[in-house]
């Protein structure tokens, strides 16, 4: 039987304790414990949010001065930043995107309140000028 070389990684045996992991390995707060023990505590970041369904709705039921649409693509672009990797470009593109549904939102709602009372008023006038004037 032939012999192997020994392995040789980026690091050598006497480098890196064979104790512990390197800390870059494991982010996070790192605690000691009584025993000696070391206990590692790593935080998930939670992944970006591209809000397409919040979108999906912006764009098909209430698309005032496109704005549904607009956040719809920066939704979809959000989700591809996601899926490639970058973080942090995700992050931008949803935080465009819940800005743009959010005015989109406002638009519709106080489109839909002013409409309210529009017809409110006009149904109010109508009935009273009827009420005053029954010939009509």
């Amino acid at each position: 039987m032939s012999k192997h070389p020994p392995y040789q990684g980026p690091y050598m045996s006497k480098d890196v304790s064979l104790q512990e992991p390197p800390k870059y390995m494991y982010p996070g707060t790192h605690a000691t414990t009584a025993a000696g023990v070391h206990n590692s505590i790593v935080l998930q970041a939670e992944p970006p949010k591209d809000h397409i369904i919040w979108s999906l709705c912006c764009f098909l039921y209430s698309n005032p001065l496109c704005l549904g649409l607009a956040a719809l693509i920066f939704s979809i672009k959000s989700r591809d930043r996601k899926v490639v990797g970058d973080l942090e470009g995700a992050r931008h593109y949803g935080a465009t995107a819940r800005c743009l549904n959010i005015a989109a939102t406002i638009i519709v709602c106080l489109t839909f309140l002013f409409l309210l009372y529009f017809f409110a008023a006009e149904s109010l006038k109508f009935h009273f000028s009827r009420a005053t004037n029954p010939s009509m």
